[in-house]
């Protein structure tokens, strides 16, 4: 697995602090994508013990809410494995952390992959120029979605994320709305 950058103290991508890790490798070359640097499955650098132990130095600060894969398409093939047992990894030293997952994938499309398993919230779907919207929570389109992993799991119905911006109004400490 290779990436480009570990961003410390982020607030754009998932709820509170976190550390982001920005992975290489996408299928979907989204036009118009913001990262498209990232596309390049052999770009960036590897992602070796020394960059684990920048990502897990950042989990080990109280105020670090959690972790943030992005990209790129961390469900890109060629990342798959890698940030499975990333995730796992995560999940066991830090099981009070987040995990947020962005992919260009629909939830539909990998909900029986095993890295749902550790992830909290995935931010579904490919960016779509003609649907970007500034106002947007953690999503650059209004096709994506922000879905609440666990909540969706309970229920058997896609469960959006409290924040998720929806019919023009952000729910910040409410109950989130059903979206299937």
């Amino acid at each position: 697995m290779r990436y480009h950058d570990i961003t410390k103290d982020d607030m754009k991508n998932g709820d509170g602090l976190r550390v982001v890790l920005w992975l290489a490798g996408c299928d979907h070359q989204c036009p118009e994508c913001q990262n498209p640097i990232t596309w390049d499955p052999d770009g960036g650098l590897l992602f070796d013990d020394a960059a684990k132990g920048e990502v897990f130095e950042q989990l080990d600060k109280s105020y670090i809410s959690g972790l943030t894969l992005s990209g790129g398409d961390p469900l890109f093939i060629g990342n798959r494995v890698d940030v499975r047992s990333l995730c796992r990894e995560v999940k066991e030293k830090y099981p009070h952390k987040t995990i947020w997952l962005y992919t260009g994938y629909l939830y539909e499309e990998i909900k029986d992959d095993a890295v749902l398993n550790y992830v909290d919230v995935l931010v579904d779907g490919e960016y779509i120029k003609e649907l970007r919207d500034e106002k947007l929570l953690w999503k650059g389109s209004g096709n994506q979605r922000v879905i609440n992993i666990n909540k969706t799991k309970e229920s058997g119905e896609i469960v959006l994320h409290c924040g998720d911006y929806a019919d023009g109004k952000v729910f910040k400490g409410k109950s989130c709305e059903t979206n299937s």
